[in-house]
């Protein structure tokens, strides 16, 4: 069978804090837990242009593998599959919708789908590939037909406790049949899952089991836009029950969701969506997480999305503090730095005297830290003070901001050093507008 080999190359590292992908698009994660380590297997959101996918909608033309050891830290290991090198995509298609991976046998497979060549299969439209690696960064071998009787996007697939292998997408309806031992060929029929909402788009099944309970995750569009619920059951192909929502639809009118639920370090930890970088074309996404915790009676404590997200900051790294963990009513505001380029990333803009920002869980470790540079600028100079653990907790640090109308990085001594786990508060103590990007301590 002609297999087609891509390489990895590790191309850069991205920092925690929502989104968790900070230097392109990404949707759609499928997070899992290989080891010691949480692998992120995202979409990957390009713009279209005239010639290159349809402008105006979704545009993907691979994928990215990243991980991390601390949900901080994430390091992209760069593209593992490529649509112009799958032999069974139609050329140019770029739609390399949501995909997933799963480990058997020591072979991690990859599943994604795509539309399909019309010379490959009597079908025409999306179906579903496997791309094969030793290790989850890869390299990946794509097999040279999708499988076999499945017609649809959004692929997942659950392992359960006996070993067998069960594969989950969505066309219309959210469909489910085992897997082989193989993982490459569907070993029983279809099933369609009737149990589930009639009214309105569903797609995106995502499967956990914890408890003995078989959570069946997807997005929902009730009324306009998708959100996030479950359903449950005592066996992988149901019936299921609709149990509540995971995730309400976004305020700011983010058209799809998409998920992923992973239990790492005893913490269960929901990964989603948002246009962040895109606030005006939601085509155009950001991978999200947060945490989630579950009821006594194994129902799902909604997840209210958080900018500030999961992991420990180090306080020695930059601290975004725009990613915050809340926020005062008056006196704050978030801002792009660049509007012509948002991978920039935000600033806060202080414009009121005692106006605050919290950012929650940063490290300060045992060795004793003396300063404090922040990276910031006004046009008529301020004064920000860096308390820990409340507003009116310890006073860390008062740093003098100068006049200036490009930014500086300003450093100024602590006055108190306390070591390991923090909250920080910043405060702004004039009225005088100061915009600060970030700030570390050495």
């Amino acid at each position: 069978m002609i297999k087609s080999l891509l390489l990895v190359l590790v191309v850069s590292n991205t920092y925690g804090q929502n989104p968790i992908i900070r230097d392109q698009f990404s949707a759609d994660p499928s997070a899992r837990v290989f080891g010691d380590k949480v692998y992120l297997f995202p979409s990957h959101d390009i713009l279209a242009t005239e010639g290159k996918g349809r402008v105006g909608w979704f545009c993907m033309e691979d994928y990215h593998v990243f991980s991390s050891i601390n949900l901080t830290d994430w390091t992209d290991h760069g593209p593992i599959v490529q649509q112009n090198k799958v032999p069974w995509v139609k050329p140019d298609s770029y739609s390399m919708w949501a995909p997933d991976c799963i480990e058997k046998n020591d072979k991690y497979y990859f599943y994604f789908p795509s539309i399909v060549k019309d010379s490959i299969t009597k079908a025409q439209g999306f179906t579903i590939g496997v791309a094969i690696a030793d290790n989850p960064e890869g390299p990946y071998t794509t097999e040279f037909l999708p499988i076999e009787g499945v017609r649809g996007i959004d692929p997942n697939v659950f392992i359960d406790k006996d070993r067998q292998a069960y594969l989950y997408w969505s066309q219309g309806n959210i469909f489910a049949a085992k897997l082989k031992d193989n993982m490459l060929e569907l070993d029983s029929e279809v099933i369609t899952l009737g149990e589930l909402p009639t009214k309105g788009l569903k797609e995106g099944p995502y499967l956990f089991e914890r408890k003995g309970i078989y959570y069946l995750t997807y997005p929902h569009v009730e009324n306009k836009i998708e959100r996030l619920e479950y359903a449950i059951s005592d066996n992988p192909l149901g019936p299921f029950k609709v149990s509540g929502v995971v995730m309400d639809e976004s305020p700011s009118g983010c058209w799809t969701n998409h998920q992923s639920i992973i239990e790492f370090k005893n913490q269960w930890y929901l990964f989603y969506h948002h246009n962040d970088y895109s606030p005006n074309f939601d085509k155009a996404r950001s991978v999200r997480a947060d945490s989630l915790n579950f009821n006594a009676d194994g129902t799902i404590q909604k997840v209210i999305p958080t900018l500030r997200g999961i992991g420990i900051t180090s306080a020695t790294k930059e601290i975004q503090i725009d990613r915050y963990s809340n926020v005062s009513e008056k006196g704050t505001s978030i801002a792009f730095i660049d509007t012509l380029d948002t991978f920039k990333g935000w600033k806060t803009v202080f414009n009121q005297s005692n106006g605050w920002v919290q950012y929650n869980s940063v490290d300060f470790g045992k060795k004793r830290l003396k300063s404090l540079i922040i990276k910031s600028k006004s046009n008529n100079g301020g004064t920000l003070e860096i308390r820990s653990n409340s507003l009116n907790g310890t006073v860390i640090a008062k740093v003098n901001i100068p006049k200036t109308d490009d930014w500086k990085e300003v450093k100024a001594s602590l006055t108190t050093f306390k070591p390991d786990n923090q909250n920080l508060f910043i405060i702004s103590k004039g009225d005088n507008e100061t915009e600060l990007d970030w700030i570390k301590f050495e």
